[in-house]
């Protein structure tokens, strides 16, 4: 059997406080940087690639390039495959910053687990019942109520309109 191989990519910058940048990542988590704590950990020098980030402002210049963070202020050279000398961008890989990385808990109105168990208590429903008329699992009810597992889009859906017997809106704002 073939296995997909998940590989940690940044997928967005959402914000940046200080030494601290919060991103999303490709499995649909957030979750925090903190290069205070990082540099500490690193023991960053003053001889070290590292070492002109600590400054604020070329800190913050920081951006997403091939689903990492970079920064094409510091650049280091590199021998290319032919012996010329390339000049790149400062990256950390997306692996080692997931490593790095806190994961943060998304406000409740982002948990569709809550949406779901409100409306069906509300409809006077067992979670038995609500997998009977959607189709599932009451195991796999108690999962998505528990935010616990992902759920696409379709089963949403058929947990909604069949289950619930309501009508599912979506908005992005």
């Amino acid at each position: 059997m073939r296995h997909k191989i998940k590989i940690p990519r940044i997928v967005k910058i959402e914000k940046i406080i200080g030494h601290k940048i919060q991103c999303m990542f490709n499995n649909g988590e957030s979750r925090l940087l903190d290069f205070e704590e990082i540099f500490m950990q690193w023991n960053v020098t003053v001889n070290d690639l590292e070492y002109p980030l600590i400054d604020q402002k070329e800190f913050e210049k920081v951006e997403l390039r091939n689903y990492t963070l970079s920064w094409p202020n510091i650049e280091i050279k590199v021998k290319g495959e032919n012996g010329e000398i390339l000049t790149l961008p400062y990256e950390i890989g997306a692996d080692v910053l997931y490593e790095l990385s806190k994961d943060i808990k998304e406000p409740s109105n982002y948990r569709y687990g809550r949406l779901i168990k409100n409306a069906r208590l509300k409809a006077g429903l067992t979670q038995e019942q609500l997998a009977m008329k959607s189709g599932t699992t009451r195991f796999y009810i108690s999962r998505i109520e528990n935010d616990k597992t992902d759920l696409e889009m379709s089963t949403f859906r058929k947990i909604v309109e069949a289950g619930l017997g309501k009508k599912l809106k979506l908005t992005i704002e």
